[in-house]
């Protein structure tokens, strides 16, 4: 299959060829603003689909939008008109087609244009009126607010926010091009007219920011957002994109004694936490038992043995555990337990907790196994 895609190098279309490339079955004609006309003539002749993704959003000239927006859709669709070319073409358009503002007027009009050819030729049209878009590879600084409020936090960049109580209507990237791939496979979700997308956000400039600004902070908060909620998930997705290319990593602190370290990895509100304990060789770490939190320790390098006693009675349990076989050990409460290293070699416990440790509240007492 044959797939031409205006607009390539655009935030979606970057994402879209993206996707196309992971598919072995389609070729695809990649046309831009540094393309040459005779180039799109050749792509209309032999195309079977057609995602016309380019336009203009902030040209020098307000006469430009009708220019980039209408002009470049009426030269697209002249050439497979002249092709006799009746591929089914998908048109990405804007919300603000409803405005009349030069911008909205533009792409109202390559909306026109294009159902016009529709009645005429007989060919297929999708037109999607998106809103704001935001995820990887998107401009910051230029028409995304999502973008500029990522970048700039990301790389320590002021931020400018005049109305935090404006509501923002979003649709996110991959969401975008799996409704394109459909649209490609001949199934779009098309209400009335129109063609959207099904995933749609509704939250205020104010909360993007403080979600951003907490994802920031969650380095040294060793805190992980609630991915439980869609649109945080995309969101911090869509942070970590922007992240300098020197900043992917971050330092841990390590509380270290002689008998190794521990050092807190992640902490959530609601899953608990995840440590890494290390364990010098013959070192016992432990004795204490829990009311009510419970953890698993998972050894993943060394050899050990975790043993466990019910504080209302004597018996001992013994687990053998080895970074050989992966085997993941509940520390139940009401149990006293420990875990000593009977190797050679450092021993290294992945440890969970399904509570972040709270100073005021540890539940933790100490007694020996």
């Amino acid at each position: 299959m044959k797939v031409l895609v205006t607009g390539a190098n655009g935030f979606i279309g970057k994402n879209l060829i993206a996707e196309l490339k992971n598919r072995t079955d389609i070729e695809i004609f990649a046309y831009d603003r540094d393309s040459r006309l005779s180039e799109l003539e050749t792509y209309c002749k032999t195309a079977d689909f057609v995602f016309h993704l380019a336009g203009v959003n902030r040209p020098e000239n307000p006469s430009d939008f009708m220019t980039g927006n209408f002009g470049l859709t009426s030269d697209l669709l002249g050439l497979l008109k002249k092709q006799q070319n009746t591929c089914p073409v998908m048109l990405a358009s804007s919300i603000q087609a409803e405005l009349n503002n030069p911008y909205g007027e533009s792409k109202r009009a390559g909306e026109e244009i294009l159902f016009s050819y529709a009645e005429e030729t007989g060919a297929k049209v999708h037109v999607y009126r998106f809103p704001n878009v935001f995820g990887k590879w998107c401009r910051p600084n230029y028409n995304s607010a999502v973008a500029t409020f990522c970048h700039n936090i990301s790389h320590d960049l002021p931020i400018q926010v005049n109305d935090p109580s404006v509501m923002m209507t979003l649709v996110y990237i991959d969401d975008v091009i799996n409704e394109l791939i459909s649209a490609l496979e001949g199934k779009p979700n098309k209400t009335s007219v129109f063609c959207e997308v099904s995933e749609v956000y509704k939250i205020t400039l104010g909360e993007i920011v403080a979600l951003i600004t907490e994802f920031k902070n969650s380095r040294e908060q060793r805190s992980i957002p609630n991915f439980a909620d869609a649109f945080t998930k995309k969101l911090y997705s869509t942070y970590l994109s922007y992240l300098p290319k020197d900043a992917f990593s971050y330092k841990l602190k390590m509380n270290m004694d002689q008998r190794g370290s521990f050092t807190e990895f992640i902490k959530t509100s609601d899953r608990g936490q995840v440590s890494v304990n290390i364990s010098k060789p013959g070192i016992t770490k432990g004795n204490h038992w829990h009311h009510t939190k419970n953890e698993k320790f998972l050894v993943v390098s060394g050899n050990g043995v975790i043993r466990f006693r019910n504080i209302m009675d004597d018996e001992i349990l013994e687990y053998f555990v080895s970074g050989e076989s992966l085997e993941v050990v509940d520390i139940p409460p009401g149990y006293t337990h420990n875990i000593e290293n009977l190797g050679e070699t450092a021993m290294v416990t992945i440890m969970w907790a399904n509570e972040a440790f709270d100073p005021e509240n540890p539940d933790t007492f100490f007694l020996g196994v």
